[in-house]
């Protein structure tokens, strides 16, 4: 394999990879084994190594010396720092979005709230989850400033891993969903007060969030949360 290859080889497995990981199908506590993604993947282990050490150097992989390599623990100050760019920047947008929104907006967030019901009706986890990116992407966009969401994107993997693992409670997802309805009503209807109250209490579902997450999974988390301020 040339070095162009390998360098590709090496890219494609840490997005692979990380992708997984982000979405819980590599879990927390998970055993990573250099031998069997090569196999996976179809290729040496020299790509998957250096991809291994990528994730580690981002935190999702931990090296335990002598022992192996291991899916990190979701960082609780991470998740808490991410919840306070999104809350930060989410609740600015949203007023923005119900002072501004026009009837082909209306009509946008509107379906963005139809696709989630589809997926939700015939149980598509990864769906849903990638259209409530979706809907909050799109109300940035609708406030005028569509970039902000890269912004947050750039900053909330370890939230994501939250949210992933969330969504595997049976009522989980229909909670979010009647969240966003709230939210995309009080939009449409230019009710700015009511749109930033739904968006704050929307976002802070996080917290019960790790609460129920650590009562069946004892080890997805590492690091001590920094005390919630409200004010």
């Amino acid at each position: 394999m040339g070095i162009a290859a390998a360098r590709q080889s090496t890219e494609q497995i840490h997005r692979l990879l990380r992708t997984d990981v982000l979405t819980a199908v590599l879990r927390p506590g998970e055993a990573m084994s250099e031998a069997r993604m090569a196999v996976r993947f179809g290729v040496s282990r020299t790509p998957v190594r250096e991809a291994f050490k990528r994730l580690v150097e981002e935190g999702f992989l931990m090296v335990v010396p002598q022992v192996g390599t291991f899916v990190a623990p979701i960082d609780l100050a991470s998740v808490h720092d991410s919840q306070f760019v999104r809350e930060t920047l989410e609740c600015r947008t949203v007023v923005l979005a119900a002072k501004h929104i026009d009837d082909a907006g209306k009509a946008a967030l509107e379906q963005h709230v139809v696709q989630q019901e589809r997926d939700l009706d015939i149980g598509d986890r990864a769906g849903f989850f990638e259209h409530d990116d979706q809907f909050h992407a799109e109300l940035a966009r609708l406030a005028g400033h569509p970039s902000v969401w890269s912004l947050i994107e750039g900053v909330k993997a370890q939230l994501d891993r939250v949210r992933c693992l969330s969504l595997e409670s049976a009522a989980w997802p229909g909670m979010i969903l009647r969240q966003h309805r709230e939210i995309a009503e009080a939009v449409i209807t230019g009710n700015e007060a009511a749109a930033e109250k739904a968006m704050r209490a929307h976002l802070r579902t996080v917290f019960d969030a790790i609460q129920t997450i650590a009562q069946s999974h004892v080890d997805a988390f590492a690091g001590t949360a920094p005390p919630l301020r409200l004010d």
